[in-house]
């Protein structure tokens, strides 16, 4: 892994080379767009090889998590992983899925919430309006 400190890169040049882009792919300019929002925050960006790998302890702190629950993940098959010896090596591509999968379930439940939520307003707004 490959780390890119970008404490030195103006952000306005970065909305000179969106406002250029119109030759460009809409993909790449999305990337673009990414990376923007990543240095006006001010975080460092990481480049990781596709073939990379992690041990369970470098994943759980990447997901967030502890190395129990991640063991627990990857005993259940959620998460692929490989084993070295009596070791797991988790590759990239697998916790990046696992990370999607996350966010999505995240966001489908938000949705279930917010639609909930809409709901009941609709009932307590009817419920208003006999009474």
């Amino acid at each position: 892994m490959r780390t890119i400190d970008t404490s030195g890169v103006p952000t306005e040049q970065f909305d000179q080379l969106e406002d250029a882009a119109g030759e460009i792919s809409p993909e790449l300019r999305d990337v673009i767009h990414a990376i923007r929002g990543y240095v006006r925050e001010g975080a460092q960006l990481a480049v990781l090889d596709s073939n990379a790998t992690f041990t369970p302890s470098q994943a759980a702190e990447r997901l967030g998590m502890s190395r129990t629950h991640l063991y627990k993940l990857l005993d259940r098959g959620v998460i692929a992983h490989d084993r070295v010896g009596r070791d797991r090596r988790i590759p990239v591509s697998a916790l990046f899925e696992f990370e999607q999968q996350r966010q999505r379930e995240r966001r489908e439940l938000a949705e279930r919430f917010a639609r909930h939520e809409r709901i009941v307003d609709a009932a307590i707004d009817e419920l208003a309006d006999e009474l």
